[in-house]
């Protein structure tokens, strides 16, 4: 079966998707005009994939261990993948998130060899004890730079104080202590539960040809079995842990962020769902809103204030963050601000502004190679058709948004996480 082709009149795009004889989810994004190609192959294994089953078998793993699996990854016995990159000219890297791990690169020629390394290093694992132990040393360092970083902690900080048992409140990285339980038994059983073709994604996204692309996985993939494999979510209340948690760092200005905590679900949002929620936060507390404004008058935030949504399995909240003098004094509008609205709803003409934000928005995403394979990765591992957010951007209603709101911004299910001056 070759590709099918996905298009969207609205946003005049389109791309090309096929189900290889691999197993592997291939996506093709070609854009007239770009020369230089972005490639990215994920997989559906984050840092919460922390217990899971594997063929019957239950697997609970060292805290770290996805990430750590990533740096390995890009070792094998014929030398590392960062070299034979360099020989192509690409620009590659890789990160592994809550949900995912994605190894990138981009280059502006000899797209074929660039390719066939990433192909070749997602098929080629090599893990020893000697290797192993090399990497904890530089995973390590990198571990106690997170411990540093404030925008890092204020973040972290939150999550300890919002989620009881769900692992999205331990660091990606894990710590010192955890990742020096990890072995190559423990990378094989990650590797072979996640890193199988029916698992992943390959997106390509520019001055790419779909039969290119293919003659190039045709020759390099080796078919995968469809391994029964399953995340074990654990059962979250529904209140957060604690509503104030603090760390003493050595800042400018006092960071926070105010999470609002909803309950959890084992599936994702819908796109519907999810311009819903940003057009709800655009007109509650986007630069052109009365409570932005208000705390911008009384210096309350600066202009690096914002938002966001975080979802997955087991996990759903609405995040705002910033600096501030003194954040208990803006969490405290916030909240304000967040009952009313709860009791008067959305009016009309913030919406509509909101709406035309969040709709220019998705529209202007079309226009960026790693946006979009961002993007492509996000649906294909979330069950989201990305041209749906733009469609939904332009058909929902007032009432949706406002449905949208009961089951968001619970002020009294929220946590503010502050990282304040040292004295």
């Amino acid at each position: 079966m070759g590709f099918v082709k996905i298009e969207n009149k609205r946003v005049n795009e389109h791309y090309y998707r096929m189900e290889h004889r691999s197993g592997l989810t291939i996506i093709v994004y070609p854009k007239r005009g770009f020369n230089s190609i972005y490639a990215s192959i994920g997989t559906k294994f984050g840092s919460v994939y922390s217990k899971f089953v594997f063929n019957g078998r239950e697997i609970t793993v060292p805290d770290g261990t996805a990430h750590y699996l990533e740096h390995k990854l890009f070792e094998s016995e014929d030398g590392d993948a960062f070299s034979k990159y360099a020989k192509t000219g690409a620009s590659a890297n890789a990160y592994t998130s809550f949900d995912m791990t994605c190894y990138l690169f981009s280059c502006t020629s000899k797209f074929r060899e660039s390719l066939e390394i990433l192909i070749d290093l997602m098929q080629t694992p090599y893990f020893t004890k000697e290797t192993i132990a090399k990497e904890q040393g530089i995973i390590s360092q990198e571990i106690k730079m997170y411990d540093d970083n404030p925008d890092w902690r204020v973040m972290m900080n939150l999550f300890k104080g919002m989620y009881h048992s769900h692992p999205i409140n331990i660091d990606i990285a894990g710590t010192v202590e955890s990742i020096a339980q990890i072995t190559p038994e423990i990378l094989y059983d990650c590797y072979n539960s996640y890193y199988n073709p029916h698992n992943m994604v390959l997106t390509v996204v520019g001055g790419a040809d779909p039969a290119e692309v293919l003659e190039i996985t045709d020759k390099k993939l080796i078919p995968g079995k469809n391994v029964d494999t399953r995340l074990i979510i654990p059962d979250e209340p529904y209140k957060v842990v604690k509503s104030y948690t603090e760390q003493t760092m050595p800042v400018a200005v006092p960071q926070f962020e105010i999470g609002f905590k909803e309950d959890s679900a084992d599936k994702y949002a819908t796109n519907k769902e999810l311009v819903c929620t940003s057009v709800l936060m655009n007109s509650f507390v986007g630069e052109g809103s009365g409570l932005y404004r208000k705390l911008m008058d009384e210096k309350l935030i600066n202009s690096g204030f914002g938002y966001e949504y975080l979802e997955g399995l087991g996990y759903r909240s609405v995040i705002l963050s910033g600096e501030s003098r003194n954040p208990q004094a803006a969490a405290e509008i916030i909240n304000d601000a967040v009952r009313k609205l709860h009791k008067d709803g959305v009016g009309r003409e913030d919406f509509e502004n909101a709406k035309k934000a969040v709709y220019g928005k998705c529209i202007a995403g079309f226009d960026y190679k790693q946006s979009i394979a961002s993007e492509l990765m996000n649906s294909q591992f979330t069950g989201r058709e990305i041209f749906e957010a733009a469609d939904a951007a332009a058909e929902i209603t007032l009432n949706d948004v406002n449905e949208r709101l009961q089951y968001q911004l619970d002020a009294d299910n929220s946590c503010l996480s502050v990282v304040k001056c040292e004295e």
